[in-house]
């Protein structure tokens, strides 16, 4: 898996950091970065957490077809 931003659609509202903070950071505007975007399998809830919880559907997981 490997995550996927959509800069144009984030809202600053920081839900991703706040939830998952070792993955997503916010820049000096509130758009979100993404420090990790491969997450480990056995933090993957997290990420997942993080990407359920965001206001705007900026945050995508996509599966890696090599990883099938």
């Amino acid at each position: 898996m490997r995550i996927t931003t959509d800069i144009d659609k984030c809202v600053g509202a920081g839900q991703c950091a706040y939830s998952a903070p070792a993955f997503f950071d916010q820049d000096e505007y509130g758009i979100v970065t993404v420090l990790d975007r491969s997450p480990d399998l056995d933090r993957f809830h997290l990420v997942r957490a993080a990407v359920d919880q965001c206001p705007s559907g900026a945050l995508t997981l996509v599966e890696d077809p090599a990883e099938g």
